[in-house]
């Protein structure tokens, strides 16, 4: 009896939560993009609502498209001096979701008799963007340059940033900042250089970061 009554609990509440909503918001978007929203202080990733999609040419035809997940990460940030933010965010390689069974198997699994994978191998380390400047090129906008660490090797990435919104999630209540950041590397810069370049070298990454205040 004990599972039925637990759920039952589980499910009131979640319910109790999404009337309290309804019923405080009345329809009104939490998020704004209000820079008066935004407080100073080390924030940490939502990492069931961030993701990082890449793409990139498939043999020259069309662009192929893929998501990493359960990222983890920090920022430390004051709306009123953009330039001494700070970011360190972790992208679990295994976490990589794309539509065929085949192609995750094929980023993930060991070299052939003993040779290097053509691509992550089974268990890759995460990959990780630490930043090194930040420079506001806009009033919601800016330049983030950092060294990401993927597959053993270390290099220089630079990416355009936008606030797209702050406020306090209505479910948990944290005080939450949200941006869009999109980037283009060069695959081969991280020794990721199977069938390059008639599987595009270049591939384009595109952010959608929530983060919440600590």
């Amino acid at each position: 009896m004990k599972k039925p009554i637990l759920a039952l609990a589980l499910a009131t509440s979640a319910g109790l939560a999404v009337t309290s909503f309804s019923a405080q918001g009345k329809g009104q978007v939490p998020g704004a993009v209000d820079a008066s929203r935004v407080a100073a202080g080390n924030y940490a990733l939502d990492p069931a609502h961030t993701l990082v999609q890449w793409s990139l040419s498939h043999f020259g035809f069309n662009d192929y498209f893929g998501l990493f997940g359960d990222i983890e990460g920090t920022m430390t940030f004051d709306p009123a001096d953009i330039e001494a933010s700070s970011f360190d965010i972790s992208i679990p390689i295994t976490s990589v979701a794309v539509p065929s069974e085949g192609l995750r198997d094929h980023l993930l699994r060991p070299g052939k008799d003993g040779a290097e994978p053509d691509f992550f191998g089974p268990d890759p380390e995460a990959a990780r963007f630490v930043s090194t400047s930040v420079r506001r090129v806009g009033d919601t906008s800016a330049v983030v340059t950092g060294q990401l660490t993927m597959n053993g090797n270390t290099g220089p990435v630079t990416m355009l940033v936008d606030f797209t919104g702050a406020g306090q999630n209505p479910m948990n209540e944290a005080r939450t900042v949200g941006f869009h950041a999109r980037a283009t590397i060069d695959r081969t810069q991280w020794g990721i250089d199977y069938l390059a370049p008639v599987v595009g070298s270049e591939v384009d990454l595109d952010i959608s970061a929530a983060f919440e205040l600590q």
